[in-house]
């Protein structure tokens, strides 16, 4: 996989956590370095270790279906897509909370990178250093995160169904791309 996918794979996977991100920054009356760093090292953190889980997990089963990987690879990008598309036009509204506490933390990291463990497991089927790519998400993620916090505090939810979807559709192209470039029409 080269840089270029690489990074926009990573921007497209990170905006769940970019939305929440936003949402954070928009709870705060004041805000300063330590709160964006704290959430964007919670988010970019779990961001990367999540796909080196997916990862591992998924070389376990590579041997018995590298036929169909492109496939495998294909569906999950465009559910994980379709799925942040999908919440990006809910009218439910996500209660803003400012806590950094461990615990809220911790359960917002893991919720917005669950994504991020079924792209470990399509790069257990694709040519990725797993390294550089979780070192690529997880830093990409934390300077969405931590950038995101800030727009919140400044701009408010203004962005955040915009940054859901716009990930949602890059996943889902990258997904097509992967499909067409092994069925060998790119």
């Amino acid at each position: 996989m080269d840089i270029g996918t690489l990074l926009i794979l990573a921007i497209g996977v990170s905006m769940d956590a970019f939305a929440v991100s936003i949402c954070k920054g928009l709870a705060m009356k004041k805000i300063c370095f330590k709160h964006m760093a704290v959430i964007g090292l919670w988010f970019g953190g779990f961001q990367a270790l999540m796909p080196l889980i997916g990862y591992f997990l998924g070389i376990q089963f590579q041997a018995y279906i590298t036929d169909y990987d492109h496939w495998i690879a294909f569906i999950l990008l465009g559910l994980i897509g379709a799925n942040m598309i999908k919440e990006s036009l809910s009218r439910q509204e996500e209660e803003a909370d400012a806590s950094l506490a461990f615990r809220n933390m911790l359960l917002l990291a893991i919720a917005t990178s669950i994504d991020a463990l079924a792209l470990g497991v399509t790069f257990a089927f694709l040519n990725v250093n797993i390294w550089v790519a979780v070192g690529f998400i997880g830093v990409v993620t934390f300077c969405f995160s931590f950038g995101g916090t800030k727009i919140g505090n400044v701009f408010g939810v203004k962005y955040k169904s915009k940054a859901e979807f716009t990930g949602g559709l890059i996943l889902i192209l990258l997904g097509i791309k992967i499909l067409l470039e092994h069925l060998e029409i790119l």
